[in-house]
């Protein structure tokens, strides 16, 4: 049983999937760690060269580089600008629940946006700019009521940018960017019908 271990266990034994009962124990393993966990090795955030301390087995998860909590241990931000991530996006940020702002910009990120975006029902803030994201974007992000900020330019997406309202902001003509300026290096542009400003791609 687990009634001689303290909690919460170490991350590399809630890693393990169905080691013990623990796996599916909150108490031992939080959710929010695994997914914290589980989008830096998504995003090859193990090869970045810097050494800090994400993934330690005992430090406490609202402790890490970027990270903030609530009271209730809840992760209100993940803040990784020119963090050095080179690899995708986790579809385990929607265990994020709480989350407010989503910051991933000036890295080096690939893949398209998962649609499980769209659950982040209380994110305000999200800047995934000046990556290498590609493909449609999700039409689950219109599910994003609250948002203030949206930030998607210079990356490599295509189609049309779904319709979202934004919530008043502070932000004006920056708050709604994408890539849907013409001349465009690519195709087509994006069509972006809500964007408060179009950028002019410039990668090819």
């Amino acid at each position: 049983g687990n009634a001689n271990l303290s909690a919460p266990a170490p991350l590399s034994l809630c890693s393990i999937e169905n080691y013990i009962d623990l796996w599916e124990d909150i108490h031992f393993c939080p959710v929010q760690r695994l997914a914290l966990a589980d989008f830096y090795e998504s995003a090859k955030g193990g090869e970045r060269t810097e050494n800090d301390d994400w993934l330690d087995n005992y430090l406490d998860y609202c402790e890490w580089r970027g990270v903030t909590c609530d009271e209730r241990k809840n992760v209100i931000n993940l803040i990784l600008p020119n963090f050095g991530l080179s690899g995708k996006l986790s579809e385990k940020i929607s265990k994020l629940e709480a989350l407010e702002t989503l910051d991933l910009s000036s890295n080096n990120m690939k893949g398209s946006i998962p649609s499980e975006i769209g659950s982040l029902s209380k994110l305000t803030y999200l800047r995934l700019c000046y990556n290498e994201f590609t493909g449609q974007l999700p039409s689950q992000l219109g599910d994003l009521q609250h948002i203030e900020l949206l930030q998607l330019h210079d990356n490599r997406f295509k189609g049309i940018v779904p319709s979202i309202k934004l919530e008043k902001t502070r932000f004006n003509e920056s708050s709604f960017i994408a890539d849907c300026g013409v001349p465009s290096v690519f195709d087509a542009p994006l069509i972006c019908l809500d964007c408060t400003m179009c950028c002019k791609p410039t990668r090819e």
